[in-house]
């Protein structure tokens, strides 16, 4: 088959790999009809996240067809067309009884933090993603789930992370009807939680960001309130002063390890790796929200040490509240959003890319080019 393949930071290529054969018999076989390339794909793309591997395939949202089942796959068959959460997950487990399925026990030797994730290097596990013709599903019963006959498949495949994470950034905020919530980034997981904000009764949303297209797409798509953080000397204060002096009640961070603003932070994470990420956007949300406001995050950081601003966290009385999205937790409710046409998650889609032509989506969506928000990956 046809995969994209890591060859190092910046370096990656198409090459023929083995289809991947069932290992467990409650493994599927399916063969990809569509993925995505995320934001977080370009951290590990950026070697931001440590031992992620030569010969690795990304790809953590895909949709696809049922290849291949193990002998006791009991949900689906071959032929079933399926939509896979990023999460690999054993739905048995302390933590998947809670359906914290972001955080099983069982699917990553590291999983005192994270669990299983596709395509995201050894640290969650070393599974190979569905950027490619074909993937293996581990835990095939519990995992994947058959696109409904009404969903057009794109908006399937951003259900897989984007839009869950988004809104899963949303609830995280805990926002009270009236709230002003502000996003920090105006990429795809943030333009989803300024939407998901309105949803849950917020009075005010305002994104920040520094790219004007973008900003576009959130003033257009979420109906929120837009800043250019590059045309203020200070967006603190400016949040400061449009908040009554008092700050936003909610802050998300949907950012994450790569966030520009500071020179220092931004070249000792993104360049010099020591820090496990960035946290100009996380101290941005510490710094403007009000006291005793709530700051969710949803950006992806490394495991590794980041200066972040926790005493003026503590004094303020801020509630912190983060994790992996536990994608398959929320499909009911955004299933019910998609069908009745609240959301369209389609409508951010930038760009179409074949397979063979992966290694210059991932220029393109790293540099910012050509406007690009959200590039699929079609592998025929």
């Amino acid at each position: 088959m046809r995969a994209m393949v890591y060859r190092g930071p910046y370096k990656i290529r198409v090459e023929e790999k083995d289809i991947p054969p069932i290992e467990h018999p409650n493994d599927a076989i399916v063969r990809v009809t569509r993925a995505a390339i995320c934001g977080s794909d370009l951290h590990i793309y950026h070697g931001m996240m440590p031992d992620t591997r030569v010969g690795q395939t990304f790809g953590h949202e895909f949709i696809g067809i049922v290849e291949e089942v193990g002998s006791s796959v009991q949900t689906l068959k071959r032929g079933d067309r399926v939509m896979v959460p990023f999460n690999i997950f054993c739905g048995t487990c302390f933590f998947c009884s809670r359906k914290l399925y972001a955080n099983c026990h069982n699917v990553n030797p590291n999983a005192t933090a994270v669990g299983g994730i596709y395509g995201y290097s050894h640290t969650t596990g070393g599974y190979d993603g569905g950027q490619a013709e074909f993937v293996r599903v581990p835990f095939a019963d519990v995992g994947p789930s058959l696109i409904p006959e009404w969903m057009h498949e794109e908006d399937a495949v951003l259900l897989t992370d984007a839009l869950p994470t988004g809104y899963f950034g949303a609830q995280l905020g805990d926002i009270q009807e009236g709230d002003v919530v502000v996003v920090f980034g105006a990429g795809p997981v943030g333009l989803f939680a300024a939407k998901s904000a309105w949803l849950m009764g917020a009075g005010r949303v305002i994104v920040i960001d520094h790219l004007d297209y973008r900003l576009e797409k959130a003033r257009e798509f979420a109906h929120a309130e837009v800043y250019n953080f590059a045309e203020y000397d200070d967006i603190i204060m400016h949040m400061k002063k449009i908040t009554d002096w008092l700050g936003a009640d909610v802050a998300i961070d949907a950012v994450g390890a790569e966030a520009d603003g500071a020179f220092f932070q931004h070249v000792t994470a993104a360049k010099f790796k020591m820090q496990g990420g960035s946290p100009v956007a996380l101290n941005w949300c510490i710094d403007s929200v009000r006291k005793g406001g709530t700051v969710s995050v949803v950006g992806a950081y490394g495991p590794l040490f980041s200066a972040v601003k926790f005493g003026d966290a503590m004094n303020k009385g801020l509630t912190i509240r983060t994790n992996q999205c536990s994608v398959k937790r929320h499909w009911p409710r955004l299933f019910e959003h998609v069908k009745n046409g609240v959301l369209r998650p389609r409508d951010i889609i930038t760009h179409r890319i074949p397979l063979e032509h992966i290694a210059e989506g991932y220029h393109m969506f790293s540099a910012k080019l050509d406007n690009c928000i959200k590039p699929i990956v079609v592998p025929n």
